[in-house]
């Protein structure tokens, strides 16, 4: 069943954003909450979630002037920007000519035959199918800014972007219950999110299983998912998360492999998509598979943005070296979702996760009270038969002297002897043995 309501928090995506706009690190957040850089790098992740007084206090230093603060952003970058783009733009133009040269994104730009691409790649705009979008900025000042961003500097790197902060929208009012909106939830995300998590592994069970159990932990955890901006990024991660979990390789319903898929060419792309390391599998499975943008990206692979970026043209060139036909990243996209599709995959039944999800979470709420009640009961136990008084333990036993030996019976005597023989000859028993003998 889910959980009581809790005080409302950005999506992990935009406590990022929102911290970074406030130029606070994670170590400066983590100061003042009480909590380590470790667990703040986590809530932003979506990992986990804060809990009581940290909770507040988190929603608290996030949401406090935000604002202000993305006005003030927004003016303070637009401003800077305009100012910088007037000097750079006619400096460009006196140099390269009226003509100015075509900019490309160097992550949709097939590296030239025989060069290694050392530029790093820029946020692409998101294709149309991706749920859940941010508005565009559209203002002239907006767009002169990322254009100017996104052009390549002198050393061949990417201009980072101006931290864009987008203000929490108002939760709307609810014309469905929870149920209604989560079985919605479920049908539209789990078919998508099956064929990645299978892409991911290469298993057709765990990439199931992963989906099933990151939709059981969103209803345990309904409140929460169902006033985030993106409750199918919630899903997505809690499932990648689960599905490339490193202690699945202990299972052993999972060490051997499974069946291969039957077309050669299908085949081959799996074999060349599992022998990429796991970081570099995940980026690019985000990035040219569901089509998030670099900075998102890399906050759901909990990485900043440069290395995303390097694990991405790594695991571009890997791919073209061994696969020539897909050194497109738009034929590697359509590549992508071709395989996904041509695989049977079972898909997640609503209604059972939700069962399945109460189920659990009473499983484990009865096996706490009894391990509790365990424990209270052995306490007392042990209280009520502990010693009530102190008793000191016994001295251990020492050798006295003086005193004789104790003696066994010793040989006997010729007398002794001749009296036992006399005995022995005797009747023993019967009328005779009473009765006087004459002498």
């Amino acid at each position: 069943m889910p959980q009581s309501p809790a005080t409302p928090l950005p999506s992990p995506k935009e406590r990022r954003r929102l911290r970074e706009a406030k130029s606070l690190s994670h170590a400066d957040l983590a100061a003042r909450i009480g909590v380590t850089s470790a667990t703040v790098r986590s809530w932003e992740t979506g990992r986990s979630a804060p809990r009581g007084r940290k909770r507040e206090t988190y929603a608290k230093l996030l949401t406090a002037n935000a604002g202000a603060n993305a006005d003030q952003e927004e003016r303070t970058t637009a401003t800077t920007t305009i100012r910088t783009s007037t000097t750079t733009v006619d400096k460009a133009a006196t140099e390269a000519g009226p003509t100015p040269p075509a900019r490309t994104h160097p992550l949709r730009t097939k590296p030239a035959p025989g060069t290694r691409s050392t530029s790093r790649p820029q946020p692409a705009a998101k294709r149309a199918a991706k749920p859940l979008t941010p508005a565009p900025m559209t203002s002239p000042a907006h767009a002169h800014a990322h254009a100017l961003a996104s052009a390549p500097a002198a050393n061949g790197h990417i201009r980072p972007l101006p931290v864009r902060v987008t203000r929490p929208q108002a939760a709307r009012p609810p014309d469905q219950t929870p149920a209604q909106a989560f079985d919605a939830l479920c049908a539209h995300c789990a078919p998508g999110l099956v064929r990645q998590t299978y892409l991911l592994t290469g298993r057709r069970g765990l990439a199931h299983e992963s989906v099933e159990r990151a939709f059981q932990l969103a209803w345990q955890r309904w409140p929460e998912v169902a006033v985030d901006r993106d409750p199918a990024g919630w899903v997505r991660a809690a499932a990648y998360e689960y599905a490339m979990s490193p202690w699945h390789r202990f299972r052993p319903s999972l060490r051997h492999p499974d069946a291969p898929p039957a077309q050669p060419a299908d085949r081959a792309f799996l074999d060349v998509l599992l022998s990429l390391p796991p970081a570099q599998r995940r980026a690019l499975m985000l990035y040219d598979g569901v089509g998030l943008d670099l900075p998102e990206t890399a906050a759901e692979t909990e990485a900043s943005t440069p290395a995303t970026a390097n694990r991405l043209l790594n695991a571009r060139e890997t791919i073209a070296e061994r696969l020539p036909d897909l050194a497109d990243p738009e034929a590697l996209h359509r590549r992508l979702a071709e395989v996904g599709k041509a695989e049977k995959l079972r898909l997640p039944k609503a209604d059972r996760v939700r069962t399945g999800s109460e189920y659990r979470a009473r499983f484990w709420t009865r096996a706490a009270i009894a391990f509790t009640a365990l424990i209270i009961g052995a306490t007392a136990l042990t209280l009520r038969n502990a010693p009530t008084h102190y008793e000191p333990p016994q001295a251990p036993g020492r050798a006295i002297s003086g005193v004789p030996p104790r003696m066994g019976p010793g040989p006997l005597t010729y007398e002794d002897t001749t009296l036992r023989e006399k005995l022995r000859a005797e009747l023993p028993n019967g009328q005779d043995r009473l009765a006087p003998q004459a002498r």
